[in-house]
């Protein structure tokens, strides 16, 4: 019959001292050749069926102590430490080997191994587990290229896949600090969603960063409240994203300057407001360039060119880069043009493109027109030469619609200049 789980302990406990007195007995007679076991049990060379049943049941008892009560453990051990010193070896024969029984730690169960502490990294290791260490190349502690820190930087890497030109960035000695500090999720995943529901599309990320990469150092809500200014002074969402994309500095401009520049404008050249509006969207670099090329433009349109302020108007309204345009190009686009073809003050208002052109391709023209004897550029006689397509129209055409030549014949007399 079967010993239930809270028999066993008491059965064992009987088995025991039943074991430790046949020692006893036997100490004091003829030892025989044997083995000493820790259990306290004289085991002869063959074990008998009633040692191997005791060494089942001592097992058994040990699990059974363990799911029952860690007391009956700690006693069953103080008296198999009592056992273990009454039991000598024979003086007669040398000492044998000590046959281990199975210790309780061996024995732990599953549940045990999570209190098992982690390793420490300061652990030492063997030489062939230090062997299949793979160690990443280091980070270089100064580089003068962001592309030595790719491999080791998430933003950098995603940077590129968005197109951003790095060689470009790092000319700037504080682009490598800024960006090696951003993390992508945090700091600039935001900052693309934002450019994105602004109008900015996803190949024109790359390049816009690659121009502006210091807006991930602007607060995101200060660019929604530069937005929402020019929002309010009716830009729409198709204007703004125009603007950002050509003048990629445009929203890194407080809304106090925005508006002062707004106001020049539209004091300086004395434009309504949608005039001042729509200059602004065709040329944006107006409100984040400076104002010094401007006003030093509006002085010589006046003063050493001669012309009027509606005159002024008129023309940077179609041209707006005239303000802008440097300004030895502007005086000898106008002395020769005026001066040499002979085109009057009124013609030109009307044709401002012509100072939007090279300069050497206004004389050329002009000096074949000249020598076919067909330079004639006033409007109210024969044979009228328009100055707009006389800048603008490819070669073949204006030979063979106004020369009235071939293109050979033009390309021979380019030879003799």
């Amino acid at each position: 019959m079967a010993l239930s789980a809270q028999q066993i302990p008491r059965w064992l406990n009987s088995v025991k001292l039943s074991s430790f007195m046949t020692a006893l007995q036997l100490r004091k007679g003829f030892q025989r050749p044997g083995k000493t076991l820790l259990c306290g049990v004289f085991a002869q060379p063959h074990a008998s069926s009633e040692d191997c049943f005791l060494q089942w049941g001592f097992r058994t008892y040990r699990t059974s102590s363990m799911w029952n009560s860690s007391q009956s453990a700690n006693s069953s051990r103080r008296e198999i430490n009592c056992a273990q010193s009454t039991l000598l070896p024979s003086v007669n024969e040398p000492p044998q080997k000590t046959q281990k029984m199975p210790g309780l730690d061996s024995e732990l169960s599953l549940e045990g191994l999570d209190d098992v502490p982690p390793l420490s990294p300061l652990q030492p290791i063997s030489d062939e587990e230090a062997v299949q260490i793979i160690a990443g190349p280091p980070l270089p502690p100064s580089s003068v290229t962001l592309r030595d820190y790719v491999d080791h930087s998430e933003t950098l890497r995603k940077l590129v896949l968005l197109g951003v030109d790095l060689s470009k960035i790092e000319k700037h000695p504080d682009a490598a600090n800024l960006l090696l500090r951003l993390d992508f999720e945090k700091d600039i995943k935001q900052m693309l969603l934002f450019l994105k529901d602004l109008g900015i599309e996803d190949t024109q990320l790359g390049p816009f960063l690659t121009k502006n990469y210091a807006i991930f150092s602007e607060d995101l809500e200060n660019l929604k409240t530069r937005v929402a200014y020019l929002q309010s002074k009716n830009f729409s969402k198709a204007d703004i994203a125009q603007m950002v994309r050509n003048a990629p500095f445009l929203l890194s401009f407080s809304v106090e300057r925005l508006d002062n520049r707004l106001g020049f404008f539209q004091k300086e050249l004395k434009l309504s407001v949608k005039k001042t509006r729509d200059l602004v969207i065709r040329l944006p670099r107006l409100l984040t360039g400076s104002l010094e090329p401007v006003k030093e433009n509006m002085k010589v349109f006046r003063l050493e060119l001669g012309f009027q302020q509606n005159e002024i108007q008129h023309m940077i309204t179609k041209i707006p880069k005239m303000l802008t345009a440097n300004k030895r190009k502007l005086t000898e686009t106008f002395d020769y043009v005026h001066n040499v073809m002979r085109v009057p003050h009124h013609v030109i208002v009307r044709f401002p493109q012509v100072f939007n052109t090279r300069l050497f391709k206004v004389k050329e023209r002009h000096l074949f027109l000249a020598y076919l004897g067909r330079a004639q550029y006033d409007p109210t006689e024969p044979n009228y030469i328009s100055l707009d397509k006389l800048v603008s129209v490819p070669d073949g055409i204006f030979c063979e619609g106004m020369a009235k030549a071939s293109i050979q014949d033009f390309e021979k007399f380019l030879k003799t200049l």
